[in-house]
């Protein structure tokens, strides 16, 4: 089992005295772990940072032993997050939440797409958090579960679509949902369409629309919680970036 391939660093673990286990996101081949010889070197460790972009050239006798791999960095990778703490905590409940909601050895291109197109954004800090919920959003499209926001899941109108249900991950209009607003999840309009503005309260109300359904369709089912490192992201977007708002 053996390819070359472009590919993400989403975590690296220490395995012998001069080893790591890498766990990759690869464009065509999913999420991948491999054993990195000498990856524990100062030479190796700034490339296998969470958020790296690397060139893998990956080894496996069978297709379920663990493989080996040769990486090669590729641009300036997370160092340039250096001096924002914010974006690297981003950075790192992105990367944890694909590890953790993707199965291995499966292809999965549209999350590395969507993955890639989230590292691009987080030196903008006023457009990571809302690429962010598109990132979630579309891995859990990728993964079978996708939100279907097109039309009201009671009246089959397109119109004022503002709620999702909790259960279904359907839309529903203001008139439809109003008298269970109480159950039901806030749709931030940015999720409806490229033309729509961001208002406060919109990515919160997006990160809890997806990670109820990470939650609940993805997570839950593998006994497990949302990422620790998602959970701090939300902690930090709190403080410094919804403080203000009600």
């Amino acid at each position: 089992m053996d390819f070359t391939d472009d590919a993400f660093v989403l975590s690296a673990r220490a395995h012998g005295d001069t080893g790591v286990v890498v766990e990759l996101l690869t464009e065509s081949y999913g999420r991948r772990a491999a054993y990195v010889a000498g990856g524990a070197s100062r030479r190796m460790k700034p490339f296998l940072q969470a958020g790296a972009r690397v060139t893998v050239d990956y080894k496996a006798r069978t297709p379920d032993h663990l493989g080996s791999a040769r990486l090669e960095p590729v641009g300036e990778g997370p160092s340039a997050l250096f001096d924002d703490s914010l974006a690297l905590t981003g950075l790192a409940a992105a990367a944890a939440v694909a590890q953790g909601a993707l199965p291995e050895r499966e292809p999965h291109p549209g999350a590395f797409l969507a993955f890639e197109a989230l590292m691009g954004t987080f030196a903008i800090p006023d457009v990571w958090p809302a690429v962010f919920v598109r990132f979630e959003a579309g891995l859990l499209e990728d993964l079978g579960f996708g939100l279907d926001l097109s039309r009201c899941a009671v009246t089959g109108g397109m119109d004022d679509l503002i709620w999702v249900s909790p259960r279904t991950g359907r839309a529903v209009s203001s008139d439809a949902g109003a008298p269970f607003a109480d159950k039901l999840l806030k749709l931030p309009p940015f999720l409806l369409g490229a033309q729509a503005g961001l208002n406060a309260g919109d990515v919160r109300d997006g990160l809890t629309l997806t990670g109820h359904f990470l939650e609940q369709f993805v997570f839950h089912p593998q006994n497990r919680p949302l990422p620790p490192a998602r959970v701090w992201m939300l902690v930090r977007l709190a403080n410094e970036r919804w403080a203000d708002q009600a």
